[in-house]
């Protein structure tokens, strides 16, 4: 009698909670990348309904997860060494590769054809080209090969602002392709301040970060660059004529804000003082562009009473 225990093969009982799927999603990542779109759609001319509208942005949504999840699969390896990412749900055993990059390809696919049947495949196109972009040409050909990841990368967070105006539209304008050059140029500053303060940790992966390859005062000094620039782009939606004194008040004083934290950061490079001024310009480079969005948020509800 043939023993069927023997040749059958072992089966792997899965140790993840719902709580490590959701970390694939890269859940504080995918809530700015939500945001931005929110705000692309809601200062759109609307062509659909409030339904179509909460689909697509959650199709965007579950898109922005999928990328996360795919990122996470290809870079388990490294993220096994860093300490920032050793405890992610891969590296940490309790999500199998291979399920990670199930649960991320049956994503990617139905919220590209959701967002298809929804905002239009104009959107889903854009949406499928974004995580394609994030999944391929970022994780996979630039971040180990380049000093230039991130600048490059960084047009895959940039463009859900445009996915949602063409959910919204049907077409594109100029008014998505600022809101992506703001996230465009703010990305690298944002990216970096945290960079500075764990080049460590890039340095055992092998990922060429800026500050790994060219040293941490050539960093501070890009990274006070992207900051001068920021403030022009910044102010570019009211330059522009689509956003109002409000707004301008807003990245105005924002973005001298952030110049001000990124020169610190140019001028303090030893020690605790260092580490704290990068910590800052972290912190304030998030709450800098969430104030941005949601001025153009708030002024676009306030022309609508």
């Amino acid at each position: 009698m043939t023993d069927i225990g023997l040749s059958a093969p072992a089966l792997r009982i899965s140790l993840a909670a719902p709580a490590d799927y959701w970390a694939l999603l890269k859940p504080r990542v995918m809530s700015l990348v939500v945001f931005t779109a929110f705000v692309g759609l809601w200062i759109a001319p609307h062509r659909g309904s409030i339904v179509v509208d909460a689909v697509s942005i959650l199709a965007i949504a579950v898109g922005a997860g999928a990328s996360g999840a795919l990122n996470q699969w290809w870079d388990a390896d490294i993220d096994a060494i860093m300490t920032r990412t050793r405890n992610r749900p891969i590296p940490a055993g309790r999500i199998a590769p291979e399920e990670a990059l199930s649960f991320g390809l049956t994503l990617a696919v139905g919220s590209v054809l959701v967002l298809g049947l929804t905002g239009g495949w104009l959107a889903a196109g854009l949406l499928a080209f974004t995580i394609f972009f994030y999944v391929v040409v970022y994780s996979m050909i630039l971040k180990r090969r380049t000093v230039q990841n991130i600048v490059i990368g960084g047009a895959a967070g940039a463009l859900p602002p445009v996915v949602a105006w063409a959910a919204a539209t049907g077409s594109l304008a100029w008014a998505p392709i600022v809101l992506f050059a703001i996230v465009f140029v703010w990305t690298p500053p944002h990216f970096w301040s945290l960079a500075l303060v764990r080049s460590d940790d890039y340095a055992r992966a092998g990922v060429p970060m800026l500050p790994v390859v060219a040293g941490p005062d050539a960093t501070r000094a890009h990274i006070l660059a992207y900051a001068v620039l920021l403030l022009p782009v910044g102010l570019s939606p009211w330059i522009l004529g689509f956003a109002g004194p409000a707004y301008a008040l807003v990245a105005g004083l924002g973005g001298l804000a952030f110049v001000a934290l990124a020169g610190l950061v140019y001028r303090r490079r030893e020690g605790d003082a260092a580490r704290r001024a990068c910590r800052r310009l972290f912190g304030f480079s998030i709450v800098h562009l969430f104030a941005l969005f949601a001025t153009l948020a708030v002024e676009r509800a306030a022309a609508m009473l």
